[in-house]
């Protein structure tokens, strides 16, 4: 029980990430996080948003198998999107 709560509290810990972004990249988070603003009343920070992708991609069953670029990237979230929503669709009654 004790190394539970040890483990738990190790993935609760927040690490730090550095990045580069362009202009362009920067200018689409400020949008998505007003977009939130105007639409909600709240912003979304960076992190929310960042957290948010990875959460995304975590649930679809994201894996860096096969890929070497961000076009390949681009391309496995896509794929692996669309094989998640045929996955888990709705089956008539």
């Amino acid at each position: 029980m004790m190394r539970e709560k040890a483990r738990d509290a190790l993935r609760q810990i927040k690490h730090r990430v550095i990045t580069l972004l362009n202009r362009e990249e920067m200018d689409f988070l400020d949008k998505l996080g007003k977009d939130a603003l105007f639409s909600t009343g709240r912003k979304l920070s960076y992190n929310e948003i960042l957290r948010g992708l990875i959460d995304f991609s975590r649930e679809i069953g994201l894996s860096g198998n096969e890929i070497d670029s961000e076009d390949a990237l681009k391309k496995k979230i896509l794929q692996q999107y669309i094989y998640y929503m045929h996955q888990n669709r709705q089956q008539p009654h």
